[in-house]
Order: structure tokens, then C-alpha cells, then sequence
């Protein structure tokens, strides 16, 4: 880390890897002897990651550089279009689990060794020889005019057996004269073939827009991707960790394929999304998420540690979507969408208050954000009791006459009426992420619930 230091000195890319190095030895700490670390990144830091996990786990414990063809987009600039992303796979030791993994035949290229047989069909053929010369036995003398030694092979098979072949027309003997091949005695069928999947991944697309797994995450990967990487390094029932969870596509993989799982990140955004996507691809899931407030006093110790996740939080909990970046918000923390006339979708604005010292001028700001961005409903939420002047100001607002009923266009909320069960009076709320697929397990014993995790 001091060398890439004096190379990189105090930049964003130095920052990024000192943050990376102290968690890697953490989950090599972790880590069992038998389990896998996959690490994702693009490249623009590959290069120096991979410097850090040999560090960390040492070079004898490096397994796979895996390139992920993740997208076929076509650049007309002139600069070298980016088409892929990189995954390390590191053991902690040799005993590491690792299952091969297989594909149909037709997800890979079709083999350049296919003839045509005389019944017109396809046929795949196969070396006859082997790498080496030896002058032991048949394996080194020339077989019908071919001689394996002049390209510094032998025959890998007796004279006999080679016969043998060919009177069962099992020979390929090429036009060009080039040494002949043993001919597979099916026809090839390239949806029958399965291959073993190698370092280079490009069967797995990116999620493009119209995915049905698309939840509306910047970063989202596909479920396939980690259904791949889970299934080669663990077996059913093992422990799946994913120490940056995102949106939660790994956990959601876990889950399918029956492991174990612990995802852990610290956006509530990300939490939020996760708990939602689990739920409802999984009915019936049991979980724990740890670190959301559970009671008033959690939610008022979140407010006074870290404001701006509480404002995520609780934008979360009215069912609405939080800004994702600190500052700059000119009083707006978040949005919800509700269904307005005639199944159109509108959109309302969220204001938070974490802190104690609360005044109307701060309704009234909202009041102004709704009126600029023609916004007819908002959520003023805050931790501490509204004075005389805030209710005043919010009643000042009129009252708002929808197909659904009569709302208030501006209301204020306080965390105790939430962390109460009481919820803002507003028309039917639209979930601003979408709704998760439900999703069938793979394993036959998996009920739901994960149960016991360690």
C-alpha cells in the first residue's frame, strides 16, 4: 500500500484501494478453509486490486482472472469501447470448494474440427495423436503414409485400434491432406453439448431497460452472473457473504440456490430495496435486517448519528424513494409517487428533519419546493413535536380532492406517529422501484426461511 502510495499519492483511486485493503483482510479473516472470494471491478483499478488479494491471500491462492463480456454496445467514437468488467476468484486455501460449471453446447462457439458425413449430417472429430515423440511400440511408426513424428507427436492409439476405426468408417481422412481424425460416432448436436465454462464470460448480459429483474438500481447486476459464481464455490445449505450488497442480487441468488446468505451495506436506500426485492420474490421469507430502528429510541439515535441515512430511512418507511447524495437538496430528501385521475402516476416531495431546532419557516420552504415543481402533495417529517406557527403554516394549505378521497396537500409528520404505525393520508402510493418477479428455488428443501445461519 506505501508503494502504491508514492506511485498514486492522495487521489480518489489511492482512497478506493486503502478502503478496499483493510475490508480484504477482514474477509480473509472470515473466510472458511474451504470457501471462494470473487471480487468484481472494471478496469480502471484491476491491475492494483490484484496486487492487494495477492497480498492478502497470498499468489498460490490465486484462481481465476475472469473477463465478463457485459455488454455488446457498438461506439462510433473514436476511443476503444469498454465491453468488459474483471472477477479475481481467491481461495483461502487449496481445499477450497470449486464445481465445474457447464453450458449447452450452442452458448459456445461451434467446433472448427465439424465435417459432413455421407448422410449429410454434422460430426465432430477428435485428435488422433498426442504431443511427444516416442519410438516405443506402433505409437511411433507411420500409419497409412502419415508419420505423427515429423510434427513431433505419436499415435495416441495402437495401429490396431486405429484399424478398426476405419473399417467402422470412423476415420476422417481430410481432402487437403492433412493427418486424419477420428470421427464421433453421433451426429453433433450443439443443444446436447455441454462444455465447461472457462475465464471468459460472454453468454451473461448486462440488465438492459426492459429486464424483468430490472429494479431500477444504477449498479444492478444480473442474477445469472452470481448464480454462476455461487454455484461454483459452494453446495446448498453453505454461507453466502456479500459485504457490498447493493441492490441484492447476490443474497437473491443465494437464495435461490438455496444457501445461506448475509448481505450487508450501509445505505438505507440499499437496505430498503433489498428487504422489498427478498419479500416479494420470496413469499414467506424469514430474515433479520440488523441496523434499521426498530422503536422510537433507535430512530432518534439514527437521527442524531447520521442524519442523512435517516432521512433515507424514513423516506423508506412512508414508502417513498430518499436522494441518494448528501447535500445541495434546497429542502427536498425524497419523493413518493401516488396514483392520481385516471390511473396517471404523480409525484409528491418529501422534506426530513433530523435535528431538534425546527421553525415554520421550514414548512414554508416546502411549500414553496411544491409550488415551484407543481408538486399538489407533501411530507414534512420531522423528529421533534411541530410548534403552533409549523401546524399553522401546513394548514394553510388546502385540502386536496381526488377520486380517492379528500388529502391534505401538505402534511406534517413526526417520527413518534411513525414508529406508532400511523402513515401520511394520501392517495393509493406507487412503489418507485419495481416490483420484484417472484422467483422459483432450485433446491427442493428450501421452505422460505433460511433458518440458522452459523
Amino acid at each position: 500500500m506505501r508503494a502504491m502510495h508514492d506511485a498514486l499519492g492522495d487521489t480518489p483511486l489511492m482512497a478506493y484501494l486503502a478502503m478496499m485493503a483493510v475490508r480484504l483482510v477482514e474477509l480473509h479473516r472470515v473466510l472458511k478453509e474451504t470457501g471462494s472470494l470473487y471480487l468484481h471491478c472494471d478496469p480502471t483499478a484491476s491491475h492494483y486490486l490484484k496486487l492487494v488479494l495477492d497480498a492478502v491471500f497470498g499468489t498460490e491462492n490465486y484462481q481465476a482472472e475472469i473477463i465478463w463480456r457485459r455488454t455488446n454496445s457498438r461506439s462510433t467514437s473514436g476511443k476503444w469501447p469498454r465491453l468488459h468488467d474483471t472477477v479475481f476468484h481467491y481461495s483461502r486455501t487449496p481445499a477450497a470448494k470449486f464445481h465445474q460449471q457447464l453450458v449447452p453446447g450452442e452458448l459456445a462457439k461451434t467446433p472448427h474440427t465439424l465435417i459432413t458425413g455421407a448422410d449429410g449430417l454434422k460430426y465432430n472429430t477428435y485428435e488422433l495423436t498426442g504431443p511427444g515423440i516416442t519410438r516405443d511400440g506402433e505409437s511411433g511408426r507411420p500409419w497409412r503414409g502419415f508419420d505423427p513424428a515429423k510434427m513431433g507427436r505419436h499415435w495416441a492409439n495402437s495401429t490396431s485400434q486405429l484399424e478398426e476405426w476405419d473399417a467402422a468408417q470412423l476415420i476422417h481422412f481430410p481432402k487437403n491432406g492433412g493427418f486424419p481424425r477420428r470421427r464421433a460416432e453421433d451426429p453433433f448436436d450443439p443443444q446436447a453439448r455441454l462444455v465447461t465454462v472457462g475465464d471468459v464470460w460472454s453468454d451473461i448480459d448486462r440488465l438492459n431497460q426492459t429486464a424483468k429483474e430490472r429494479l431500477g438500481y444504477p449498479t444492478q447486476k444480473p442474477r445469472a452472473l452470481l448464480e454462476r459464481i455461487i454455484a461454483a464455490s459452494s453446495n446448498p445449505g453453505d454461507v453466502v457473504l456479500d459485504p457490498f450488497c447493493g441492490c441484492g442480487t447476490a443474497v437473491d441468488a443465494a437464495q435461490k440456490l438455496g444457501r445461506q446468505w448475509i448481505g450487508i451495506d450501509v445505505t438505507h436506500i440499499s437496505i430498503g430495496m433489498i428487504e422489498n426485492r427478498m419479500r416479494e420474490g420470496y413469499p414467506g421469507i424469514a430474515f433479520e435486517t440488523i441496523g434499521v430502528p426498530r422503536d422510537l429510541a433507535s430512530a432518534e439515535r439514527l437521527a442524531a448519528d447520521d442524519p442523512h441515512q435517516f432521512q433515507q430511512w424514513v423516506s423508506w418507511l412512508v414508502g417513498g424513494y430518499p436522494r441518494d447524495k448528501k447535500g445541495g437538496d434546497k429542502g427536498v430528501d425524497g419523493w413518493f409517487n401516488y396514483l392520481a385521475e385516471s390511473g396517471r402516476i404523480e409525484t409528491g416531495v418529501i422534506s426530513v428533519k433530523a435535528g431538534d431546532i425546527v421553525n415554520p419557516n421550514m414548512v414554508r420552504d416546502l411549500g414553496r419546493v411544491m409550488e415551484r415543481d407543481k408538486h399538489r402533495f407533501g411530507l414534512f417529517i420531522m423528529k421533534s413535536l411541530p410548534t403552533k406557527g409549523m401546524r399553522e403554516e401546513a394548514a394553510s394549505h388546502p385540502t386536496i380532492e381526488t377520486e380517492f378521497g379528500r388529502f391534505p396537500a401538505l402534511q406534517i409528520v413526526t417520527l413518534a406517529e411513525l414508529m406508532h404505525g400511523h402513515r401520511p393520508k394520501l392517495p393509493p402510493l406507487i412503489s418507485p422501484v419495481k416490483k420484484a418477479a417472484r422467483v422459483e428455488t432450485r433446491v427442493s428443501h428450501q421452505k422460505g426461511s433460511q433458518g440458522s445461519l452459523l
